[in-house]
């Protein structure tokens, strides 16, 4: 391209203290009610999302450290996080009320200056202070690089990434809306072919305690796997030997088993193992349970991931300090569900696999926009890759 892009800093091109500090007798920056108050989570490398967290003026003048309004169309950089994590975001053009940490104004186009930043955010937390916590300053952002090309260029590379962006979010919107329809599903779970909620019986009189120990020996290899919260399945948590553990002996796994763990199992620490996990190992704080024959392990994994049966999970833990609370396994079986007939129970399985499904194929397809987008954003700013080839493309 014969357009010339300049090489310079964010100090040459953007104002450090764009926006101001707030002051206890100045309202200015509001209309008399709560102050929208934006912190380091609220800012996610995208669009500030918007917060119902606000903040009285009395609140806003307790709070210590500096504190700016955020100017129309700024761009946000978080001054503290984790190594390796840079929190980056921007603000839209019709807003001027939030307040935040560390804001860096803009005199060129702030979408452009938000995309260079974040495509060079592992530069910055290289230039970033701290062995665990990430700390900049104005110095370090100030002196930051920045290739500038002309206000036309950066217009177009914007409205190529801004068609990639919009269609990522058109897929995280329909994810959002399948995973509302999965909920709403869910009570096909517990009905009856006559559309009646089916008879409850106890977890006990569809599974049993069936637990299966194996020494722990050195010189062999074992699999660890973890259960997630909320029914989301297992974790593998890598091989260790035998050698390298404190347990004498763990408990195996083994595939359509309901395992669950005790501890605070008012998070939903349960669900039936898959063919993959099918042999590995887990402490005695993961007890495994063998469905009867009537029972489907397709249902039995949907159940799993229903708040209902959480709650029931919650109601019989014992202990007296939330953190280490358990649920032992003849607690859990005494809890009651109802529980429709196997084909029943398959059919809502096979519903609830369906949904599943398309979440899966177009959180694939998300990810590798994702992917892609990384990829053309730093060839457009690097100028490997040809606008007009990207505009066709896109």
């Amino acid at each position: 391209m014969s357009e010339q892009w300049v090489e310079t800093t964010l100090g040459e091109v953007a104002d450090w203290s764009a926006g101001g500090t707030p002051k206890a007798t100045n309202r200015s920056f509001y209309d008399g009610g709560d102050v929208p108050w934006a912190i380091i989570s609220d800012i996610q490398n995208g669009p500030l999302r918007e917060t119902a967290k606000c903040i009285t003026p009395a609140g806003l003048d307790a709070i210590g450290g500096a504190k700016k309004v955020v100017p129309e169309g700024a761009v946000l950089v978080s001054m503290y996080g984790s190594v390796g994590r840079s929190a980056i975001a921007r603000t839209p053009m019709a807003t001027n009320q939030a307040i935040a940490r560390g804001v860096v104004g803009t005199q060129v186009s702030p979408e452009y200056l938000f995309l260079w930043i974040n495509a060079h955010e592992g530069q910055l937390d290289q230039m970033a202070r701290g062995a665990t916590q990430r700390n900049i300053n104005k110095q370090i952002i100030t002196a930051f690089p920045i290739v500038l090309p002309p206000a036309p260029v950066q217009e177009r590379i914007v409205e190529i990434i801004g068609a990639v962006d919009d269609h990522i979010a058109a897929l995280d919107a329909e994810v959002g809306a399948l995973q509302g329809v999965y909920r709403a599903a869910t009570s096909l779970l517990w009905g009856t072919a006559e559309g009646d909620e089916a008879a409850p019986q106890l977890l006990g009189n569809v599974m049993h305690l069936d637990v299966v120990r194996t020494p722990m020996e050195a010189g062999t290899t074992y699999r660890l796997a973890g259960v997630l919260n909320a029914g989301k399945g297992l974790v593998d948590k890598d091989e260790f030997d035998g050698a390298d553990t404190e347990y004498a002996a763990m408990n195996i796994l083994r595939e359509n088993q309901v395992v669950m763990r005790k501890l605070t199992a008012w998070e939903g620490p349960i669900t039936v193992v898959p063919a993959g996990f099918d042999g590995f190992v887990a402490s005695n704080e993961f007890p495994t349970f063998t469905l009867a024959d009537d029972i489907a392990p397709g249902w039995m994994k949907h159940v799993c991931r229903t708040p209902r049966l959480w709650a029931e999970m919650q109601s019989r833990v014992v202990g007296t300090v939330q953190r280490r609370k358990r649920l032992n396994p003849d607690q859990l079986l005494l809890v009651a569900l109802p529980v429709p007939s196997r084909r029943e129970q398959e059919q809502a399985a096979e519903a609830l696999d369906a949904i599943e499904g398309q979440v899966a194929v177009i959180r694939a397809e998300a990810t590798r926009l994702r992917k892609a987008r990384a990829g053309l954003l730093s060839g457009l700013l690097d100028r490997t890759i040809d606008i007009e080839s990207a505009e066709l493309e896109v």
